[in-house]
Order: structure tokens, then sequence, then C-alpha cells
């Protein structure tokens, strides 16, 4: 079983304009046969958590799959995204995320990731933001590197994750 544990917490220091983006369109599958290599010597992780979650806690965590509809800056904002998406419930979600420094918007639409969505709904820049959507953190060479994980487009959305 994988597990995921959100923080919610600043990404750190802001970051020059288009300096360590990740860019969806430069991420190309690896070849059949032969993995791509990757170099993680100089990568930096934060610190496994020393307190247990206890598994009833844990299983009301509710992990989706949801489809990128819209997606699009907010105004007056520097950071924020504003995400329309399908969670297979029928009904658009509207999650904000703080990841315009490493994404921009039009990479972004059509593809599918992961999102928790029972969070209570958080106002943001006059926006209520109904969950988050999860991404990997880590520091490389003393700068932040964040990707917003995507999954195969073959996964429906609304697919609950174990």
């Amino acid at each position: 079983m994988v597990v995921f544990v959100p923080t919610m917490k600043p990404l750190g220091e802001a970051k020059k304009e288009n300096d360590a983006k990740s860019k969806v369109s430069d991420i190309a599958p690896a070849p059949k046969g032969e993995p791509e290599k990757i170099d993680f010597s100089k990568v930096e992780i934060e610190p496994l958590f020393k307190d247990f979650v206890d598994f009833e806690t844990f299983s009301k965590s509710d992990f989706r799959a949801v489809k990128v509809k819209e997606c699009e800056a907010v105004k007056k904002s520097k950071k924020l995204l504003k995400f329309v998406l399908d969670d297979g419930s029928g009904t658009d979600r509207v999650i904000l995320s703080g990841i315009h420094e490493y994404y921009e918007p039009e990479e972004l639409v059509g593809r599918t990731c992961i999102a928790i969505t029972n969070l209570p709904p958080r106002k943001m820049m006059g926006i209520d933001s109904e969950g988050m959507l999860i991404s990997a953190v880590h520091h490389e060479e003393g700068q932040e590197r964040l990707h917003l994980l995507m999954v195969d487009e073959r996964i429906p959305a609304g697919a609950k994750l174990y």
C-alpha cells in the first residue's frame, strides 16, 4: 500500500520567473526497454515523520484520480492556479494549488492527477478550494523542486486510491 502524507506548508522562497519550472511538455516518457537514468545524488529529502497515524484515521482520507478540465492562473496571485476537475461525481470540483512557479496552466489541461477530496473547503483569494492536489517536493542543489503527481490517463476520473 502506498501512503501519501499531505502537508500544508509554505514551499520555500519565491523563485525567479521561469526559474526551475517543470514543464510537462518537456517530460518525455523513457524509451521502452531501458529506463531513463536519473542522478539522485544531489537530492535532499525531508525526513520521514516519526509519529504514526492509526489506520482508522488514515482510511478516512479520500484520495481520488481527477482529470483536469480547466486550469488558469488566479488573478492577483503569483502562485495560485485554479483547477476545474472531473472527480467522477458528475459535478465539477475546484481546487486551488500554489504551483504556478512550477507549471503553466495550459500544460496541465487534460492530465490525470491525484487529489484528496474530503478536506473541508478552504477559501483562498476569495475562492473555495475543495481539496488538495498531491505533489512530491524535494530540494536539489539548494533549490526546491515540485512535481505534481500525474498518473496514467487510462485511469478514470473518480478512481479511488488505496
